[in-house]
């Protein structure tokens, strides 16, 4: 008999959504309610069969979710058209910045590995998500300079993930050029990951798949690592 083929192990780099939740200070948290209760379905199914249909609204922008050209861009993809092989089992490229004495995340970040990251997910772990849900997670968060998000797609990244607030300093004003030059390039943006302590430099694969909605920029996905 052969051995049995191991089984990869997968990591969850996806905060949970529930009713309440402050993603983005100032933006909605997503209202969770019935449609059809455990109870009322008793009535319209065969004894001892009963189901629960419930309702979420919610903006696209909550829990760990990805900005499409769309969101940033009028003419730009939207969700259901984005190709699955630009958001699914990419090579992953992760930067541990958890020591960086800026917040801003510099060209030089990526020196060392910027002539091999083509056709990868890079993914920077500032250690930021530890804040997630607090006050604090809004102030002094860090971001990707616009330079770096340059350098980033000379390089042919296929998608940009962070454990952030933002991939931009929200706190300079209205400027989001990490947003503009990324998403202008065709590369998505993941915000809100968390668990990126858990990742290799390399060797890892990514994936941050949305639902396939028309005519919408950005939405939460389920994020994870294979290892």
């Amino acid at each position: 008999m052969t051995g049995t083929r191991p089984r990869p192990r997968f990591v969850d780099l996806s905060h949970e959504i529930r009713a309440g939740l402050v993603t983005y200070p100032g933006l909605p948290a997503p209202v969770i309610s019935p449609h059809l209760t455990r109870e009322d379905s008793r009535s319209k199914y065969a004894p001892g069969t009963e189901f629960a249909m419930d309702m979420i609204t919610m903006i696209g922008n909550t829990g760990t979710y990805l900005d499409s050209p769309f969101h940033r861009y009028p003419q730009g993809t939207d969700l259901a058209g984005l190709a699955l092989d630009t958001l699914a089992d990419l090579p992953a490229e992760v930067f541990h910045l958890t020591d960086a004495t800026s917040r801003g995340i510099s060209p030089d970040a990526f020196n060392r590995r910027g002539s091999g990251l083509a056709g990868s997910a890079v993914l920077l772990h500032t250690g930021w998500d530890a804040h997630f849900g607090t006050p604090g997670y809004a102030v002094g968060a860090p971001y990707l300079t616009g330079a770096a998000a340059q350098v980033l797609i000379d390089s042919g990244v296929v998608l940009v993930g962070i454990d952030s607030l933002n991939i931009d300093d929200t706190e300079s004003g209205g400027e989001r050029p990490a947003h503009s030059l990324l998403l202008a390039a065709g590369i998505h943006v993941v915000e809100h990951l968390t668990g990126l302590a858990a990742l290799p430099d390399a060797g890892a694969s990514f994936t941050a798949v949305p639902p396939k909605v028309a005519g919408f920029g950005t939405f939460p996905v389920r994020a994870y690592a294979r290892l």
